[in-house]
């Protein structure tokens, strides 16, 4: 058994535009890192957190990664264990991104590897959503169960969880633009209305449909005319500043589809190429400094690989 370990575990999309909650891919940068390593006292401390400006608690009770590893360690029956935690910020919090949700793999990853992989990646998942649980009040797994296993992922059930891999074309490329404007996930998640109409309901079933079609077939433009959101979007891109004209112009740019990442207000677009995906990070960023929003972008294939062990 090793005693300690250094983890990377990737940013993630989440919800892909009509999937709310169900649909989420895993993408190459950004990402968190956590050092870890077994100490002689019982229990889990965060002993250091960079990178977040002093915005994350070190109270491993308040922490989603130390709080995440603790549940850990109450499954497997072994609180007699001592583990300090380094958590390395590497991208942006509150970013739509999945910030929240990288930390947390790391550091499940990072104690299970230490225990000689007791559990898969896939059982790892309800431990990561535990996580999402204290950092925004509801336990989805459309960011962790892609940040954990890579690839594309589809949540068909949350009761009881069912998670499902889904196959993608090899040259899906994500265009990800992070305008520098505070969107927390908690105030998204309220505007959400609770109650939808039918026919609303109904063409979002559709689409979502044709989303998961559309990545079995390699069809892309059935992704592409799939990626409709008639409950979410509508009422999230108030938040988001110059939305639509992003939108129009990342279209106009050669994007397949284009949508809000998670909560917000990162934006996405997928492509076919990887050129594509530059030239539509390179558009988004100077509408925006145009209206003086600060921007940060990544060009990133789907990242198949999920949390990585770097030292």
């Amino acid at each position: 058994m090793r005693a300690s370990i250094k983890v990377f575990a990737p940013a993630t999309v989440a919800n892909v535009v009509c999937g709310y909650d169900v649909l989420g891919f895993a993408v190459n940068a950004p990402g968190d890192e956590v050092v870890m390593h077994f100490t002689d006292k019982p229990g889990v401390v965060i002993s250091k957190i960079t990178g977040d400006e002093g915005r994350l608690p070190l109270d491993p009770f308040k922490n989603t990664v130390s709080a995440s590893v603790q549940h850990y360690l109450q499954h497997i029956g072994r609180n007699d264990i001592g583990v300090s935690i380094e958590l390395h910020k590497k991208m942006p919090i509150g970013s739509g991104l999945g910030s929240s949700s990288a930390s947390t793999v790391a550091g499940l990853f990072a104690i299970n590897t230490l225990m000689d992989n007791l559990l898969t990646n896939k059982e790892l998942v309800p431990f990561a959503m535990k996580g999402e649980e204290l950092a925004c009040g509801y336990g989805h797994a459309d960011n962790v169960a892609p940040a954990l296993l890579g690839g594309f992922v589809l949540i068909r059930s949350y009761e009881p969880l069912d998670v499902i891999s889904l196959p993608f074309p090899e040259d899906l490329y994500a265009a990800i633009v992070y305008p520098e404007v505070d969107v927390p996930t908690k105030d998204a998640r309220q505007m959400i209305r609770s109650k939808v109409l039918l026919k609303n309901a109904v063409t979002q079933w559709g689409n979502v449909a044709g989303l998961v079609s559309g990545l079995f077939l390699k069809d892309y433009d059935l992704i592409g005319r799939s990626m409709v959101d008639v409950l979410i979007e509508p009422t999230r891109s108030i938040l988001i500043p110059e939305f639509y004209q992003m939108r129009a112009l990342a279209m106009e740019k050669g994007a397949i589809g284009f949508g809000i990442s998670g909560s917000g207000p990162s934006v996405f677009a997928l492509t076919k190429d990887e050129q594509t995906a530059h030239n539509i990070t390179e558009s988004l960023q100077g509408l925006l400094k145009k209206v003086n929003i600060n921007s940060l972008a990544y060009v990133s294939p789907v990242n198949q690989r999920g949390p990585i062990i770097l030292d």
